[in-house]
């Protein structure tokens, strides 16, 4: 008779990620392209009830499930971030698309232990799309294993950012040095951008002003696939970060990308 071995403790947390970002896509949907009542936050960025709905589901879904575990989101407070694994969780990365009718907006779920980002999930609700990231394994998207270009060069990359009005006046000079640099830039994509570096078609990501909730999900996606994700000084990404983030399809490419910020 054949028996299966039992789920590793990872594997069980990326069974509930995908759980967790089917109800996630579900509630996102249901309120797409639909009218919304809009609020400004203190830092001026909107707010929608779709952000709050969802984000009060997918704790109110992790804290059933894993009491002891932590929780860092948008919306609300910080819970239990001292715990060994921590949620951190993004309802809706990219409410200015998600709220103007573009279908580039996602739901970004990661899982932390010890600080360090071993799960992370990107789930692109308006096109069914899902990039999974797990420490020691190659990232998947909608299932099946897949690669970042692997391109090396500046010269040959495909450069983007979500908006040049994320940057500072410092920070946009720079991303305009590294622009001068490769074979074409453009603007837009917010998550979904690194899936699709993570798949091949994007090469090079440069932002500014990101929170962990923004970014945390990103890293075992990013690395699974092959690419380097850091921040602006090629440190790892933490929950302390300022913000500075940069993800490249290959380790040369980022070597260079790095080389040209420093210089900049």
């Amino acid at each position: 008779m054949q028996t299966h071995s039992p789920l590793s403790e990872t594997d069980q947390l990326v069974q509930f990620a995908w759980t967790l970002a089917d109800m996630t896509d579900a509630m996102a949907m249901r309120y797409f392209r639909k009218p919304l009542d809009i609020e400004a936050k203190a830092d001026d960025s909107p707010v929608t009830q779709a952000d709050r709905a969802i984000e009060a589901e997918m704790r109110r879904q992790i804290t059933a499930a894993f009491p002891s575990h932590g929780i860092l989101g948008e919306e609300q407070e910080d819970a239990r971030l001292d715990a060994t694994r921590v949620w951190v969780i993004d309802p809706i990365d990219g409410t200015k698309s998600f709220l103007s009718g573009m279908p580039s907006f996602g739901t970004l779920i990661a899982c932390l232990s010890g600080g360090v980002p071993d799960l992370g999930v990107i789930s692109i609700p308006p096109t069914g799309e899902r990039w999974t990231g797990q420490s020691g394994k190659p990232s998947l998207f909608n299932g099946s294993p897949c690669h970042t270009s692997g391109r090396q060069t500046l010269s040959e990359a495909i450069l983007y950012t979500t908006s040049p009005d994320s940057f500072d006046a410092a920070g946009l000079a720079q991303f305009e040095t590294l622009s001068q640099r490769v074979a074409m830039r453009r603007f837009g994509g917010d998550c979904y951008a690194y899936g699709l570096l993570a798949s091949g078609h994007v090469d090079l990501l440069m932002e500014m002003n990101l929170h962990p909730y923004d970014y945390m999900a990103l890293v075992p996606v990013i690395e699974g696939a092959g690419g380097v994700i850091t921040d602006w000084e090629g440190r790892a990404l933490t929950l302390a970060s300022e913000g500075k983030v940069i993800a490249a399809a290959s380790a040369e490419l980022h070597a260079e990308a790095l080389a040209v910020l420093g210089g900049a």
